[in-house]
């Protein structure tokens, strides 16, 4: 039987994740019963009439901070039931806060977390989350890189993907992995070329594919492409 991934999400716009997981590789896997995304609304575990899940900041400050009760709520709700699996060895969760200030997530990172059967991703807004969250909730925050975004939803989508990708049988040519781009630690992969061989944009010019790589000699087609993998 496949080994099979799931990804839960708490945010307050569920809706965001349907027009991507719904395309592509991702759908595919999904049908195939490889990969599960489940976008959670986390105003269903706030408290009050108008499902509030922020407040203001102590200590002052301009913007809204997200409390700490509602994804204290959601993650009890998500994970009961789990003890007993943890204990046989069967389940192995991870729980994360999109963060800017977090570890920056790399292909190493989306292989380790491909390891897991369960990925939890909380996904802030407004000005932060309350420290407590991370402190006391979480086991790790991620950042995809050095800027900010308005919200958590799309760094979420971007550790899945790339989390997925190494799940076996999401890809079609698993072996692809090794070659490309950050297998190798500050390598990106060789460029890429397709038909035609030789594309004129305009009367008296053209574009050519490589001469290396048309040769027809395996060798020197590998040489090309080490030449032309970039290292950092």
């Amino acid at each position: 039987m496949p080994r099979k991934i799931r990804f839960d999400i708490l945010t307050i716009f569920p809706a965001m994740f349907a027009s991507y997981f719904d395309e592509s590789i991702m759908k595919r896997a999904r049908a195939a019963g490889l990969v599960e995304v489940v976008a959670h609304d986390l105003r269903a575990w706030a408290e009050g009439k108008h499902h509030k899940v922020d407040d203001k900041p102590y200590g002052g400050g301009p913007g809204m901070v997200m409390a700490v009760g509602p994804f204290h709520r959601a993650l009890k709700a998500l994970r009961a039931g789990e003890k007993g699996e943890r204990e046989k060895g069967k389940k192995k969760t991870r729980v994360i806060l999109m963060s800017a200030k977090g570890k920056r997530f790399t292909h190493k990172e989306a292989v380790r977390l491909a390891q897991y059967d369960r990925v939890i991703l909380l996904c802030g807004r407004y000005e932060g989350v309350d420290e407590r969250v991370a402190l006391h909730l979480c086991d790790e925050e991620l950042s995809i890189g050095d800027f900010v975004l308005t919200g958590g939803e799309l760094a979420a989508m971007t550790v899945i993907d790339a989390v997925s990708r190494h799940v076996p049988g999401v890809l079609g040519a698993h072996e692809s992995l090794d070659r490309e781009s950050h297998a190798q630690e500050g390598v990106t992969e060789h460029p890429q070329y397709t038909r035609p061989e030789v594309y004129a944009p305009a009367k008296g010019r053209a574009w050519r594919v490589p001469k290396e790589i048309m040769s027809g000699n395996h060798a020197l087609i590998e040489e090309w492409r080490q030449k032309k993998s970039k290292r950092k």
